[in-house]
C-alpha cells in the first residue's frame, strides 16, 4: 500500500482515540452497518481532504466499510495528528499527511491522493478543488462530483460557479441544518475555546472578548464566551448581523474602536486581513490573537512581524510579538485555525451529524449520477431530516408528527 506519514509505530495511540470517538458517534455507526450491508460504494474511489484527526478517521473506517477505495489527506497543515495517520494506514486505508508539512509537502500530498483518480472528494477548504481546477484538470474529467465541508471552501465553490469555471457538480454541505447550526455554532464555539484555554491556561472570566465575524462559528464563539463570564464586543460588515448580534445582548462596535478595548481577539470572518498594523497599534499589552476560520490569513502577520523588534516562542502554540514600545501581542498556532491547530477540534458528537451529511451525499452523489449538472447543489432535505431524526433516536428522544389533518392545512390556503 502506498502512503506517506510521519511514523507508522503511532498506530496503537491513534488507534484509542478513534475507538474514543467511534462510541460517541452512533448516527454514523447506524449508517456504517447499513453500508456494510448493502456497499454503495463498491469500486468507487474517494479522495478526502478534512482535518486529519479521529473523528474524520472514523468517517473513512465508514466509507471505507461501504467498500469505497479511499485515499485520505488534511486539509490544514496543523491539524493533521500523525497517531490517526498511522493508525488508519494500519487499518488499510492510505493515508498522505503529516503533522506540520512544509508548503511543498502539503501539496504534495494533496497531489497524491487526486493521483488515485477519484470518482468522489470530500474536501473542506476547497484545496482539492483548487487542484482540480489548476494544475489536475485532466483528473477533473474522471470526477463524478463532490462535497464541501466548510463555509470558506463553499465560498470558493459559489465563486467557480458564478465564473462559469466549475468542472464538476458539488454539495455545498456547510449549508445544510444540521451542519451549520450544531458544527459551525456548537462545535466552533466550543472547540475554539478548547484551544485558546489548553493553550493559554489564562481565565476568561472578567476580560473582554473581541469576536470579529458573527456568522453561525461567530455565534458560537461569542455564546461561550458569554458563558465563560467574558464581556463581549462584535465586530461586523453586514448591518442585518450587527443588529442581531445588538439584540443578543453584545456590544457592537467598529474593530479599530474594538482593537483598544479587547484583552482576548478571535478571528472567524472567512475574510482576509480583518486584524491588521492599525488595528495591533491600539491593542493592550498582552493581547492575545486567535483564529477560528479556515485559512491563516485573517490576523495580517505581515503587519504583526513588520511592526515587532522581537519574536519568540512564549509557550507552545503561542508566539510572542514584541512591537518598539514593549507591549506584547501574542499570536496563537501561528493565526491558523485555533480549534484544531491548538487542540482536538470539534466534540465527536458534533461531528457525528455533520459527518453523517458527508457519507449520506457521497452515496446520494452516485445515485444522482449523469442527472446532476456542473454546479453548486444544496443538500436534499430528507438527507437533513434522516440525520437529524437518527440523532434524536440515539439520545432516546421522540417529537411530534403531523396528523394528515394538519398536513392539510399547512399545505392550503385558505
Amino acid at each position: 500500500m502506498n502512503y506517506q506519514i510521519r511514523n507508522p509505530q503511532l498506530a496503537d495511540a491513534g488507534r484509542l482515540k478513534i475507538d474514543w470517538v467511534r462510541a460517541h458517534m452512533p448516527v454514523l455507526s447506524v449508517l456504517r452497518a447499513e453500508f456494510e450491508r448493502d456497499l454503495p460504494f463498491k469500486g468507487i474511489r474517494i479522495a478526502m481532504s478534512i482535518h486529519l484527526e479521529a473523528k474524520t478517521a472514523y468517517l473513512a473506517q465508514v466509507l471505507k466499510a461501504g467498500g469505497a477505495e479511499l485515499a485520505v489527506t488534511g486539509c490544514n497543515p496543523l491539524s493533521t495528528q500523525d497517531d490517526v495517520a498511522a493508525a488508519l494506514v494500519s487499518a488499510g486505508v492510505p493515508v498522505f499527511a503529516w503533522h506540520d508539512p512544509t508548503p511543498e509537502e502539503y501539496e504534495a500530498h494533496l497531489t497524491a491522493v487526486l493521483q488515485t483518480r477519484p470518482h468522489l472528494i470530500i474536501d473542506d477548504g476547497g484545496d482539492l478543488v483548487h487542484l482540480l481546477h489548476t494544475k489536475l484538470t485532466d483528473v477533473a474529467s474522471g470526477v463524478i462530483g463532490g462535497a464541501e465541508e466548510t463555509t470558506t471552501g463553499v465560498m470558493r465553490l459559489r465563486a467557480l460557479e458564478q465564473e462559469e469555471q466549475l468542472l464538476f457538480p458539488m454539495y455545498a454541505v456547510n449549508d445544510a441544518r444540521c451542519k451549520f447550526l450544531f458544527d459551525n455554532r456548537y462545535g466552533t464555539g466550543e472547540s475554539a475555546w478548547s484551544g485558546i484555554l489548553r493553550t493559554t491556561n489564562l481565565l476568561v472570566a472578567g476580560k473582554t472578548v473581541v469576536v470579529v465575524g458573527y456568522g453561525w462559528c461567530g455565534r458560537g464563539i461569542a455564546m461561550r464566551a458569554d458563558g465563560l463570564g467574558a464581556k463581549v464586543i462584535i465586530c461586523e460588515v453586514d448591518p442585518v448581523r450587527a443588529i442581531e448580534a445588538h439584540m443578543d445582548g453584545y456590544r457592537v462596535m467598529n474593530s479599530l474602536d474594538a482593537a483598544a478595548e479587547g484583552d482576548i481577539f478571535v478571528t472567524a470572518s472567512g475574510c482576509k486581513d480583518v486584524l491588521r498594523s492599525e488595528h495591533f497599534a491600539r491593542m493592550k499589552n498582552g493581547a492575545v490573537l486567535a483564529n477560528a476560520g479556515h485559512f491563516n490569513v485573517e490576523i495580517n502577520q505581515g503587519d504583526l512581524e513588520g511592526m515587532s523588534i522581537r519574536r519568540y516562542q512564549a509557550r507552545q502554540n503561542i508566539e510572542g510579538y514584541e512591537l518598539a514600545d514593549g507591549r506584547v501581542l501574542y499570536l496563537l498556532a501561528e493565526g491558523r485555525l485555533v480549534n484544531l491547530a491548538a487542540g482536538d477540534g470539534h466534540p465527536a458528537e458534533i461531528m457525528d451529524l455533520s459527518f453523517a451529511l458527508q457519507a449520506l451525499t457521497a452515496r446520494h452523489i452516485l445515485l444522482q449520477a449523469g442527472a446532476l449538472e456542473k454546479r453548486v447543489y444544496n443538500l436534499p432535505t430528507e438527507l437533513d431530516r434522516r440525520v437529524a431524526g437518527l440523532k434524536l433516536a440515539s439520545l432516546d428522544i421522540t417529537i411530534d408528527k403531523l396528523t394528515a389533518e394538519q398536513e392539510r392545512y399547512l399545505k392550503g390556503w385558505e
